[in-house]
């Protein structure tokens, strides 16, 4: 599900199959529905406020969500008010530059979280405790450069506003403008989380990780050991609308011999890209629209063109169809999902207070860096200027 692998390349020869494929809209003629001009007139007026009442909708979407004891929507108001507006910033420019770091920075949200917790834990490097989580197979194919720009944006922020600001809510803030800024849903996000003192082993990374040719029965159940909902699962899939994916996540479907739930055409494809079950390249995971955040996924669900088991299953499997088919034909109702079970993965297992530490670099635990120790005098050095000037 989650673990199906996306890397930094382009856009494959599957976006000309996009224009082949159904749509779900269907024109309605107001003529039809008035004999009159004053019937016309009535629908006309029904028509405005059927609008009035889709953009009142939107505007008052709740995509909020409980919040554990720790987090708070305020945390950083007062220790780093620019937060949130550095991040955005930042990312507007990486993704002017590769939108498809988007879907990178996203993914790596999702392995933080399901794995320890989102307790940045996947940011580490291996030290003398072990070999890191991400030398884990299902972390191998993380963008690298994702990695890159969470230690860009922790580098701005601590020079803006000090050590004040942990990964791991640098790593849930950049998922969610990854989202937003490939056209997905705006929404806050609960801020307060420490980052993890040490990696999970590669065995519990394994285990929590679904892997890409999981069917729908064996994501729900290994979700729901973590209180996510069937729509919460069907709603984080959709993050599949964003990225591309290495072959050997889906060959098993096409080789030795093609999975028959999936669309002829769409496999034909599929085989072109990847003609053996040992082929080293990707493609898209969503035909439609593969740089923009939407819910096309869905559609592609529908048409029997998911590329993972772990989606097509999930318009296959008796709980998950109508809510694969709700999302299709209701884009508002999937964006409100998804932000609100974005919110709720982001606070799995969190440390908080005293339960972690901020690190001064992302990829390494604080007793293990050198160089944190002369970090530390300098913001002791620049806490006494600030305290002798404040008792001028």
């Amino acid at each position: 599900m989650y673990s199906g692998s996306m890397v930094d390349v382009p856009i494959n020869i599957l976006l000309s199959k996009a224009s082949n494929h159904t749509t779900f809209f269907t024109k309605y003629s107001p003529s039809s529905m008035a004999a009159s001009s004053s019937s016309t007139s009535l629908f006309l007026a029904f028509s405005l406020l059927l609008i009035f009442s889709s953009l009142l909708y939107v505007s008052e979407a709740d995509y909020s969500a409980p919040v554990m004891k720790g987090l708070s929507w305020e945390y950083h108001h007062k220790t780093c008010h620019k937060l949130e507006k550095i991040v955005r910033k930042h990312l507007k420019k990486v993704f002017k530059e590769d939108i498809g770091q988007a879907a990178g920075l996203l993914r790596l949200h999702f392995h933080d979280c399901f794995v320890q917790g989102c307790d940045g834990s996947v940011l580490l490097d291996g030290s003398h405790g072990g070999p890191s989580e991400q030398t884990a197979p299902p972390n191998q194919s993380l963008r690298k450069q994702a990695f890159n720009i969470i230690e860009d944006l922790r580098n701005l922020i601590h020079k803006e506003c000090g050590r004040v600001v942990s990964c791991a809510d640098i790593v849930a803030l950049a998922a969610r403008d990854a989202v937003h800024l490939s056209g997905g849903p705006d929404y806050d996000v609960p801020l307060g989380r420490k980052d993890g003192l040490t990696f999970a082993t590669q065995n519990a990374t394994l285990a929590n990780l679904p892997a890409p040719t999981s069917n729908a029965s064996t994501i729900l159940s290994a979700l729901a050991t973590k209180n996510l909902t069937p729509i919460d699962v069907v709603a984080l899939s959709g993050g599949h609308t964003i990225g591309v994916s290495h072959c050997t996540s889906f060959t098993p479907r096409l080789y030795p011999t093609q999975d028959p739930t999936m669309d002829k055409t769409f496999a034909q494809g599929l085989k072109e890209v990847c003609p053996t079950n040992t082929t080293d390249a990707t493609t898209v995971m969503d035909i439609y629209s593969p740089v923009k955040f939407d819910n096309k996924y869905y559609v592609d669900l529908i048409n029997r063109q998911g590329l993972f088991t772990s989606d097509q299953d999930l318009y296959t499997h008796k709980e998950t169809k109508p809510i694969v088919e709700s999302f299709a034909h209701d884009e508002k109702l999937f964006f409100e999902k998804f932000a609100q079970a974005m919110i709720k993965m982001g606070q799995l297992e969190v440390l908080t207070g005293g339960k972690g530490e901020i690190r001064a670099h992302c990829s390494i635990r604080n007793p293990d860096n050198k160089a944190y120790f002369s970090y530390l005098a300098d913001e002791e050095d620049q806490y006494d200027l600030e305290t002798r000037a404040e008792l001028r």
